[in-house]
């Protein structure tokens, strides 16, 4: 990227760079893409504009930024919590623990990924195709996860992974913007609910 590669940046710069990025990941998560600015950018992270523009020429090149730690963050938290699960117990478990986490903002804000993927993957290539990849990431995870949970002998042969994965997290995403609408993370429980028991119908008995 023009103006943030090929230059060897100084520890001091590096966590300025890293502080602006944290602070544009939160106002695009509270307050949107689009209805963020740069200058809100600069003021949250208090840097100058000098600062702001050696390290990113412009908005778009931010918005990437924020997509690759945005991802990271939400693919590692999704890893830890999805790698241990070998139960129709636990998968409800990781339910919980999402809608808890939901409830806590009243449903607002939505998923960081999903929010984002709303406001961009129409209007920018690069950042459609970045937020696909790692929603398709995390799509994998959950088809690893009841992959495993059927090869323990808990769900029916029968069982399709790949098409109860994708419907799980196609839930849960839906989930999030039923939430956020109503800021009341009821939507969100009942659609993550409704594709768990559909799960669990394939239990072996």
């Amino acid at each position: 990227m023009p103006g943030t590669s090929g230059t060897r940046r100084t520890p001091r710069g590096l966590e300025t760079r890293s502080r602006i990025v944290d602070s544009a990941a939160k106002l695009f998560y509270v307050k949107g893409v689009n209805a963020t600015t740069l200058d809100d950018v600069r003021l949250a992270s208090s840097t100058s504009k000098s600062q702001l523009y050696n390290h990113f020429e412009d908005k778009l090149v931010l918005i990437h930024a924020v997509i690759d730690v945005q991802s990271k963050f939400v693919l590692a938290r999704e890893e830890q919590r999805l790698r241990g699960v070998k139960t129709l117990t636990g998968l409800r478990r990781w339910r919980d623990t999402l809608v808890q986490a939901n409830s806590l903002q009243d449903g607002s804000y939505g998923c960081a990924l999903g929010a984002m993927s709303v406001e961009l993957s129409d209007n920018d290539e690069q950042s459609r195709q970045a937020l696909n990849a790692s929603i398709d990431a995390w799509r994998r995870m959950l088809v690893e996860t009841l992959t495993r949970v059927r090869v323990l002998g808990i769900l029916a042969e029968d069982a399709d992974p790949q098409r109860l994965g994708t419907g799980l997290l196609a839930a849960l995403q839906g989930g999030y913007v039923l939430a956020q609408n109503a800021h009341s993370s009821e939507p969100m429980a009942v659609a993550l609910d409704m594709a768990l028991d559909h799960i669990e119908s394939f239990a072996r008995s």
